[in-house]
């Protein structure tokens, strides 16, 4: 048993959330026309339900119960972008899943934090793969719109582009898993 309300809450969110950005990706995928892009978006649907078993996992060890709510939620939430993909254009699937990602990063930083506080160590790697994978991610749906008209105003109303990111991540920099506490402080922090 987990002793960590914030750990709690954030492993149940995380399983959930996941499933909302699946069911997201699927429309998406389908939504677009470039057959790289749909590939490409298919592949990140597949890792966010590998995301989503690998914190039921964790859960599992520490008797954590999913959320009916939360799944509830996330299951008309992940639908309702999926169907929306079809209607918003381009652009906006692209911006919205690469703001979604940088955010999620975060989330797999803190876990790991905090499992790190409870001295339990046994899930860093897969804890550091998972913000890893959330990382390219973002970098990839950024790719794809760097060079678009409406990113500078986008960024300026939902505070994620060229300028803003909800993580402190470098890839080029490097993002060395000895030193993955040390990141993501002070971002993401008001989801507790």
């Amino acid at each position: 048993m987990l002793n960590d309300a914030a750990l709690i809450k954030l492993l149940k969110q995380a399983y959930s959330a996941e499933k909302a950005a699946a069911f997201a990706y699927q429309g998406h995928a389908e939504a677009v026309r470039d057959g790289e892009e749909k590939k490409a978006i298919k592949q990140i649907e597949i890792d966010e339900w590998n995301h989503r078993e690998e914190v039921l996992k964790l859960m599992a060890i520490y008797l954590v119960p999913v959320s009916k709510w939360l799944e509830v939620k996330n299951y008309i939430i992940g639908k309702t972008i999926s169907a929306s993909c079809y209607l918003i254009g381009w652009f906006m699937p692209f911006y919205f899943a690469g703001n979604l990602e940088s955010g999620n990063v975060c989330e797999y930083v803190r876990m790991k934090r905090l499992f790190n506080a409870l001295d339990i160590t046994e899930h860093d790697e897969v804890l550091y793969e998972m913000s890893l994978k959330e990382k390219e991610h973002e970098v990839y749906f950024y790719q794809q719109i760097k060079d678009n008209k409406m990113l500078p105003f986008f960024e300026k109303v939902f505070a994620w582009g060229e300028h803003k990111r909800k993580n402190d991540i470098d890839l080029e920099a490097g993002f060395v898993f000895e030193n993955t506490n040390t990141y993501c402080e002070g971002f993401g922090e008001k989801r507790k």
